[in-house]
Order: structure tokens, then C-alpha cells, then sequence
């Protein structure tokens, strides 16, 4: 589908596959050159751009893209690293289509300019970047000219993100589909607006490529969610059951509210007998049952109406919250592990893993993350490994939230403004996914499903966004997607 990413290896693999499948490397590179040329004539009216070419295909999609300006009537020059004798094959065959000069490449090339191309390297560099690179990027940034980069920035690492030297881009050209380096942090931000342009690579091609990542985007989970029905009663949407805590009460009520508001039919709070009056005060429809003794968590745990767990906010690092988790653990019920629930691991990170045994999310920040989880790589390697490890979705959140299941597949997330980060909006986010587990919905699936959704309603309140305000802004994005009862 749309959303699939691949990486760098993979689009190397689609390339050979569709010139083996009799597409000339020539005509995708000229389709690249001219997608390119395409957006900035969409974006831009006529004006002086330098074009900086690298000496290999990134290169040669830069020769077509000015040679393609250059016939509209935009005033082009064109510089090139290193020597022309170096190019080969098709790069070759495209810089000999230019009929202009190519000049070296020097910050002299963007004196008049003002418009740059980067279409130096593309997103298989994997090494620094060209001093004289460096200097001609950074003088285009002090200069404030807007750059259009061909694939990615030169400097950004297309599996990764990682900038080892980049010039931002107010927007970046890629083919076929988008890489991680296009979706996580820091490549994202400096990769600008980026557009993806078909040039001429089969649907059959994609399909051989095994995907196994894609950018968060409905069309993944939207046949999933929960779907409600006239003979819908409260019992057939679920019952949450979240485990409260004491004096942090904010933050299970949150991800109560939150649940209630992705659909589950009843949620329910268990908290301590001497904190029951302040939940109770605070809530109408979100139940709190009081705990006088241990058995009683016991009690609620083996009541078969119950279809989904959560614990961790607000609950306290402590051996009775660890010593809960493992219990609903057991059940083989769903669960979501969160904040406080994630720490109290940390000295025990295998006890919570072999507890594992049905659909159960674990949804860290970075730095809980690195309290259970002993990994290393970036963050979508990392997220990969945790999930493989412990068993479960692994929602490592973020900017660049990553959702990855034990099997290997993964889904960067993308839609989160800035305006996340406020306290308690990770509570709700638990709650989301909590609510559409007690739906039985599967957990990959309501992991992906919860993140975008916390991202859009963030998204369309706009400055001045509390956590709090998260739950009641759900309602408004789940009928934009048309979740409505049939």
C-alpha cells in the first residue's frame, strides 16, 4: 500500500528488479529528473537555481532536473563534485544531455542563485560529507536560499534519520515510496515537505519487496476498529479495568477517560480503599471499585467480564504494583504496561517478558526504554528488538512514535505535533489503546490505531492543549473517519 516504506537496500532491490523486468535505468532516472522539475516549477516561478550534482545517480536525476528547467526558461547552472570523467552509466548518459556548463563545485556555483538542488547523494551515503560539500550546503543555509533536495538531504541516512551534515530542505523529492530516514528524527525536519513521485516502478516490483514497515496512516487499521451495531449493549463493548494509584490520581483518571472515549463499553478503576473518595469525586460514568485487601484484586482479576487490563500510571514503583502487572499478566487477557508499571522492572526486566503470554502492549518513553530493554541501534532497530524480546507491541514513543511487533513489523508514526508534549498525554495515550483492546481489538492493530488518533485530535485543538483535553477530542476525529454506529 501507499504506506509502506522501504529500505535503502529494498529501493537498491526495486530499481534492479524493474530494469531486469525491461524498464531502462535511463528512463527512471529521467522520470526522478523530471518529478523533480516538476515540484519546483509547481512551487516556484521562474528564477536563477544551481543545481549541485553528485558523481553518482542522485547526480544524474540533478543533470535531467536542469536540463528539464533549463527548456522551461529558468536560468540554470550546474555544478558537480569531482571530475566528469569519473561518471558511469547512467548518470553518465545524463550529464551528457545537459548542454550547459559544468562548473566545479564551489560556494561561487550559488553566488546568483536563488533557488538550490541538492542532488549530491542520495540515501545510501553512509559516510561523512565532502568538506567542499559541507561548505557549499552551509553557505546556502547562511544565504537562507531554499533547497530542494533529490531523494534526501545529502548528510541524512536514509535508514535512520541520522544527519551527518545536511542542509535543511524546505522539500525533498523521493520515488516510489518513502524511507525511514524521511520519517524519523532528526532527517524528518530536515527534509522539509516530502513528495513522493511515481517514476514508472510496477506495483509487482513493491509487492516481491517483503515490506515489513510503514508510515502511520488510517488505511492500516481503519477496517480494524471496533465496529457498533443497534444490538450493541454496554457488555459487548468491553470492560477495561485499570489499576489506580495513590496520591497520583490524575493520571489513571486520564487513561480512564481516555478508554471510555475509544468505546469501551465500561471501564473501571481499582483503587485503594483510602483514595476511593477523591476518584470517586472525580468521576461520573468511569466506575471505582475500592480495595480494602490483595484478595480483592485477585477477585476483580478473575472476573471473566473484564476484557482488558492496564496498569502503570500513577501506580508507583513498588513491589504491589510490579506483583499486579504479573497477575494480569496471567489472565492471558490483554494488558497495557505503562510508566510506573515499565520502571518497576528495571532491576527485572526478564520477569516482566516470560510473564507475557497474551496480547499486551508496552508503551515506554525513551527513558523507561532504556530501564528494560538492553538493545542498540536506532530507534526503529531498537524498537524491533524490544518487541522481538519481550513479546510484545512495542509503542516507543516519541516525535517519531514507533509502533513494532514481535513478528518485525513496525510503524513510524508521524502526525504528532509538538503540542504532545505536556504531562499526562502518554496516560491518555495507554488509555486510547487500552479502550480499543477491551474491544478485542488485536494489539498491533490498536496500538498504530491509538497513536494516530492522539496524534490528530492533538493535531486539531491546536496551542494551548492539555492532556486532559485529549479524551473529548477523540469523539470529533473517530467521525471524521467515519466511526459511526450501524
Amino acid at each position: 500500500m501507499n504506506s509502506a516504506v522501504l529500505r535503502v537496500a529494498q529501493m537498491a532491490e526495486a530499481d534492479r528488479l524493474a530494469m531486469s523486468g525491461g524498464t531502462p535505468g535511463t528512463l527512471l532516472m529521467q522520470n526522478a529528473g523530471e518529478a523533480v522539475a516538476r515540484e519546483i516549477t509547481r512551487r516556484y516561478t521562474p528564477r536563477a537555481v544551481s543545481v549541485l550534482c553528485g558523481p553518482g545517480n542522485n547526480g544524474g536525476d540533478g543533470f535531467v532536473a536542469a536540463a528539464a528547467l533549463a527548456r522551461s526558461g529558468w536560468r540554470v547552472r550546474v555544478a558537480l563534485l569531482g571530475d566528469a570523467d569519473a561518471l558511469r552509466g547512467d548518470a553518465l548518459l545524463s550529464a551528457r544531455r545537459w548542454s550547459g556548463a559544468i562548473e566545479p563545485l564551489t560556494p561561487a556555483i550559488i553566488e546568483d542563485a536563488a533557488l538550490v538542488i541538492d542532488a549530491l547523494f542520495g540515501s545510501g551515503l553512509n559516510r561523512a560529507l565532502d568538506p567542499k560539500v559541507g561548505e557549499v550546503l552551509a553557505c546556502a543555509t547562511r544565504r537562507a536560499l531554499p533547497i530542494v533536495a533529490v531523494d534526501v538531504p545529502s548528510g541524512i541516512l536514509g535508514d535512520t534519520g541520522e544527519n551527518i551534515g545536511a542542509a535543511p530542505a524546505v522539500c525533498t523529492v523521493t520515488f516510489m515510496r518513502k524511507k525511514p530516514g524521511h520519517l524519523l528524527l532528526p532527517g524528518r525536519d530536515v527534509c522539509g515537505d516530502v513528495v513522493v513521485a511515481d517514476i514508472g516502478i510496477s506495483q509487482a516490483v513493491l509487492n516481491s519487496l517483503a515490506v515489513d514497515t510503514w508510515e502511520n496512516t488510517p488505511a492500516l487499521w481503519r477496517a480494524k476498529l471496533p465496529q457498533w451495531h443497534a444490538n450493541s449493549n454496554k457488555y459487548t463493548r468491553g470492560h477495561a479495568l485499570l489499576s489506580g494509584g495513590y496520591p497520583m490520581t490524575g493520571a489513571a483518571r486520564m487513561a480512564a477517560r481516555a478508554a471510555a472515549r475509544s468505546g469501551a463499553g465500561l471501564t473501571t478503576i481499582a483503587v485503594p480503599e483510602h483514595a476511593f473518595a477523591i476518584y470517586a469525586a472525580a468521576l461520573t460514568s468511569i466506575m471505582a471499585q475500592p480495595l480494602a485487601q490483595n484478595e480483592d484484586f485477585y477477585r476483580l482479576l478473575a472476573d471473566t467480564r473484564y476484557t482488558a487490563f492496564s496498569i502503570g500510571p500513577g501506580a508507583g514503583v513498588s513491589d504491589t504494583t510490579r506483583l499486579r502487572a504479573l497477575d494480569m499478566l496471567k489472565t492471558g487477557k490483554p494488558v497495557v504496561i505503562d510508566a510506573d508499571a515499565i520502571s518497576v522492572f528495571a532491576s527485572r526486566p526478564e520477569e516482566l517478558f516470560e510473564a507475557i503470554r497474551g496480547d499486551c502492549v508496552i508503551t515506554p518513553h525513551e527513558g523507561e526504554f532504556k530501564r528494560i530493554f538492553d538493545v542498540s541501534g536506532d530507534k526503529l532497530a531498537r524498537a524491533r528488538q524490544a518487541a522481538r524480546r519481550s513479546g510484545a507491541v512495542v509503542v516507543l514513543k516519541g516525535s517519531d512514535t514507533i509502533i513494532a511487533a514481535p513478528d518485525g513489523r513496525a510503524i513510524i508514526n508521524s502526525n504528532a505535533p509538538a503540542t504532545l508534549a505536556t504531562a499526562g498525554s502518554g496516560d491518555v495515550l495507554g488509555g486510547f489503546i487500552l479502550g480499543f483492546l477491551a474491544q478485542t481489538m488485536d494489539a498491533f492493530p490498536a496500538a498504530a490505531a491509538a497513536v494516530w488518533l492522539h496524534g490528530a485530535a492533538a493535531a486539531g485543538f491546536g496551542a494551548g492543549l492539555l492532556a486532559e483535553d485529549l479524551p473529548d477530542l477523540l469523539p470529533a476525529v473517530l467521525r471524521q473517519l467515519g466511526q459511526t454506529a450501524s
